[in-house]
């Protein structure tokens, strides 16, 4: 939940901004649908019977806990991530098991509405992102996003992984641009909104959660967003392209 209420907020000025920077995982590719697709299975095979928000749950904390430490591939992220549900819920997956949960974030789908918005937004702004995520694996969801993006700062480029500061910065110091002119639009308050709002950048909610309990794949956080919006489509109208 935001601090303050949509309606009571000042509303922010898209025209204000040259540079667009986004969250790739759960603002423009459906991690959540992609993380369960690729975890149900290794659950049936251990007769694991949890509920898809539970076991969504248990990925944002551990996730979340591995990336804090010293940084590690994506990749290993996910098998950390993958061991750590097994040792919650008493099972041990075997390697090829990790092995396939640490890539399948290149499977992961594009939201409906996520290529086409980013193809009307380039046309009125400079486009990066932000994304806590292996070079390789995000080549393969820029892909399907139409590869629409001039700047791209993964969590390997920077060597950490967000909420850190250090990945914001980066994307500031290659936009070269003044941070009143870039604009983040993402999904996670925990790792996005947060660390923008400490930052002084703005951004922009897109709430895919809408109307579901709980924060899903994220760490609960609180933040204060300039705007929310349910999806990419909605962002694009009010941009005006």
């Amino acid at each position: 939940m935001t601090d303050t209420p949509a309606a009571a907020r000042r509303p922010l000025d898209l025209r204000a901004f040259s540079v667009l920077t986004f969250d790739c995982y759960g603002t423009l590719i459906d991690w959540e649908r992609g993380i369960l697709d690729a975890l149900r299975p290794v659950l049936r095979v251990h007769d694991v019977s949890i509920d898809d928000e539970e076991a969504l749950a248990a990925f944002g904390e551990l996730e979340s806990a591995v990336e804090a430490g010293p940084y590690r591939r994506y990749r290993d992220v996910l098998r950390e991530v993958l061991i750590g549900i097994g040792d919650r819920y008493g099972f041990s997956p075997t390697a090829g098991h990790a092995d396939r949960f640490a890539a399948s974030v290149a499977d992961w789908p594009a939201f409906a509405d996520s290529a086409d918005a980013l193809r009307r937004l380039a046309s009125r702004y400079r486009l990066g992102v932000i994304t806590n995520c292996d070079d390789d694996l995000f080549a393969a969801s820029s892909r399907r996003l139409g590869d629409p993006f001039r700047w791209v700062i993964t969590a390997e480029q920077a060597r950490s992984y967000k909420p850190s500061h250090h990945n914001f910065e980066l994307a500031l110091e290659r936009s070269d641009v003044p941070r009143e002119r870039l604009l983040h639009v993402a999904q996670s308050l925990f790792h996005d909104h947060v660390p923008a709002q400490e930052l002084g950048i703005a951004s922009v909610w897109v709430n895919r959660r809408r109307g579901r309990a709980g924060s899903g794949a994220t760490p609960p956080a609180n933040a204060s967003p300039g705007l929310e919006v349910p999806d990419m489509a909605s962002l694009a109208e009010l941009a005006g392209v």
